[in-house]
This record gives C-alpha cells, sequence and structure tokens, in this order.
C-alpha cells in the first residue's frame, strides 16, 4: 500500500523505543507516516489507568499499536509470574478501554505464542488456542496476552471497535536484549558464545537438554507484518505471525557457535527447564488475510544480529 495510507494518520505506538516496537517505527516511518509517538514509561505508566487516558488524550491516535509488555525468557517468568499476568493484563485491558473510549479508528494488539496450549499441534494453528493450559513457565505471560484476544474480539461485538491481534512467534534481530537474567534463548546464546571465545573458554552451559524446537522470526518481518495488519485487515480472529520454519534448540546452538566463532562445546544443564517441548506455527492465514509472508533467511538474521551485537555491547 503506499505511503498516502500513513502520511496523515496520528499512530501510537507503545512499547515503540523497545526492540520490536522499534522496528515497527523504523517500518511505519518508511511508509511515510509523519506523525509517530512514542510514550515512555516515565512519562506514561499504562498500569495506571489513569496514565492510559491521559496518553490517549495528548497525543490522539487514528492507530494504536499496542507493543508494549513486561517480557524476558523462562527465567524471567519462572521468577516473576505473578508480575507477567498483572502487568500486561492491565496495560492491555486499560489501553485498549481507553482507546474504545476515544474512538481511536484502529487498534493493533501484539499476542504472544506462549498463549499456545503446552502440547498444541505441530503446526499451531489459530483454531487451537484455547484447546489446553499454555506451557507453566510462561503461562501468566501468555494468558494476559490470552485476555487481550478475549477483550478484542468481545468489544467488536458489543462496541463495533475496530481491534486486531497478531500473534509473532519468538522474534530476534539487532537491538534485542542481551542482558542473560531476562533475554530471550538467541541473544543469550549469542553473548554466552562471544564471551566464551573472547575468554578462550573451552566450554559454554546452556538450559535444558536442547530437544525443545521454536520457531523464530527475524523483527523487521514481524513488524512489516503488524503494518500489513493495519492497513488490510479488519477481523478480531487471531492471526499467527512467523516464518513457518522450526529448528532445534541444540541445532540453534551450533549455528549460533559458527555465527560466532565460538569453537568449544556446549554443555546442557537439565536440571534447568526446557519450555515448551515444540513450537511451529501454520502461518497461512496471515498470509491469506493480508498478504504477510516472512522474508528474512534465518542466517541473514543470525548474521546480522551477531554483528549488531558486537558493535554495541559496549
Amino acid at each position: 500500500m503506499s505511503g498516502s495510507f500513513w502520511t496523515a494518520k496520528r499512530v501510537l505506538v507503545t512499547g515503540g523505543a523497545g526492540f520490536f516496537g522499534s522496528f515497527v517505527v523504523d517500518e511505519l516511518r518508511r511508509r511515510g507516516a509523519q506523525h509517530v509517538f512514542v510514550p515512555r514509561s516515565r512519562d506514561y505508566d499504562l498500569i495506571d489507568r489513569a496514565a492510559c487516558k491521559r496518553l490517549i488524550s495528548d497525543t490522539k491516535p487514528d492507530v494504536v499499536f499496542h507493543l508494549a509488555a513486561r517480557v524476558g525468557g523462562i527465567g524471567a517468568n519462572r521468577d516473576n509470574p505473578g508480575g507477567m499476568i498483572f502487568d500486561n493484563a492491565m496495560m492491555g485491558l486499560q489501553l485498549i478501554e481507553e482507546c474504545r473510549l476515544a474512538n481511536v479508528g484502529k487498534t493493533v494488539i501484539a499476542g504472544s505464542i506462549c498463549a499456545y496450549p503446552k502440547f498444541a499441534p505441530i503446526p499451531f494453528r489459530e483454531e487451537d488456542l484455547w484447546n489446553g493450559y499454555p506451557e507453566e513457565t510462561n503461562a501468566p505471560y501468555g494468558i494476559a496476552k490470552k485476555l487481550l484476544l478475549v477483550q478484542s474480539q468481545a468489544y467488536r461485538d458489543q462496541y463495533g471497535m475496530n481491534s486486531i491481534v497478531l500473534f509473532p512467534v519468538n522474534m530476534y534481530g539487532p537491538r534485542d536484549n542481551f542482558d542473560l537474567r531476562t533475554s530471550h534463548v538467541i541473544p543469550a546464546m549469542i553473548r554466552k558464545c562471544v564471551t566464551a571465545k573472547e575468554a578462550g573458554d573451552a566450554e559454554v552451559t546452556l538450559w535444558g537438554d536442547g530437544s525443545p524446537t521454536r520457531e523464530f522470526v527475524y523483527a523487521a518481518d514481524a513488524a512489516e507484518a503488524m503494518i500489513l495488519g493495519a492497513e488490510r485487515y479488519d477481523s478480531s480472529d487471531p492471526v499467527n505471525i512467523g516464518s513457518g520454519n522450526e529448528i532445534s534448540i541444540r541445532d540453534l546452538a551450533g549455528l549460533i557457535a559458527l555465527a560466532t566463532g565460538f569453537t568449544g562445546r556446549f554443555v546442557w544443564d537439565t536440571s534447568q527447564p526446557n519450555g515448551q517441548p515444540r513450537r511451529r506455527l501454520d502461518v497461512t492465514r496471515a498470509k491469506q488475510r493480508f498478504g504477510f509472508v516472512a522474508k528474512t533467511s534465518f542466517a541473514d538474521g543470525l548474521e546480522q544480529t551477531v554483528a549488531w551485537y558486537l558493535a554495541h555491547r559496549s
């Protein structure tokens, strides 16, 4: 769609200063958006209903992307389950309600693949979202995100609110969070391998046994999906966003060793959790409903992510 779609629109991107949000902001500007608002949590704490109301009043958006979230890897989810469910649910519920009250034209909400049942059939299809309980370590986060899907559907039914909920799979790329206490698997592995290589260490310890599988989507590709959804999709049916490719954590470690030049061995700490056993999406709906197909190969994406980390880690 031409840049004219965005040129005059006022666009609010919560979480726009974060990892994923920064790619959404970049893509909006590339497509001609001239009025993009990126709130900071120090100015607008979305857990506070009054702050949500003030944010919408201050920015008067035509389109809202709700990407702000409290996130982390398995360890962060395991250590902070109460914060994960409360903060993510409250931010979304209150912001979406304020968007409704202000008659915002379109609200685009980021869900999470953590919402899927622990043993969902492979590939994950949107119809299976409710067929079981999520994997225990990330269930509070996943259920908070699932709640926003129900809110979106209920608000469309009762109020005619135009909101959509897209479910990105595990994202990675430049600007990711490389803090080992809170990072996801790819940045954590990259940091560990680079550190070990530079220290001359012969081994790197990784969590679990390496058997789970994951699907990854490059953050810039997922950002394009969010914007295509905003432009072309008007239904509260959930939509998976991913690459459709699955890799085991053990094989992922091998690829990251190659990408970072680490030649030592991996030690698997089986006292730590594996997380969900398998994760691969059916990405048919995104292609059919708004023409999204992920473009970036995993090899290229990893290379760019490693290069960014090496250049910015100081």
